[in-house]
């Protein structure tokens, strides 16, 4: 998994690409607590590039939320797709999150 991020106008673009499974997790939640420790309080996750998600990258995405909402921020979730999507909506993602088609969206969303 590779992780990338910048800045795109109040929000902090995360682009994670390769698989987010019990084996990289760790290191994907040490990347958002980083940014979310330097006062990144509005993160857009871009999906686009993950072939695969596990249940532990759910997990960290939700105590990720989790954190944000303690702080007043928020996380997006962009560009799912394939089986990511799918595993977003079987998991019921959609209901708790906002999942936007593009990282365009996500980001025009996120003000």
């Amino acid at each position: 998994m590779d992780i990338q991020t910048r800045p795109e106008g109040r929000a902090t673009v995360i682009s994670a690409s390769g698989k987010i499974d019990a084996m990289t997790a760790p290191s994907f939640e040490s990347s958002i607590s980083d940014l979310i420790g330097e006062g990144k309080l509005c993160l857009v996750l871009d999906l686009g590039a993950v072939e695969y998600i596990s249940s532990a990258g759910l997990r960290v995405i939700l105590a990720s939320a989790k954190s944000l909402k303690g702080k007043s921020g928020k996380l997006l979730l962009a560009n799912a797709r394939g089986s990511v999507q799918e595993v977003l909506e079987i998991s019921g993602f959609g209901t708790v999150f906002s999942i936007y088609d593009s990282l365009e969206a996500a980001l025009e969303a996120a003000g």
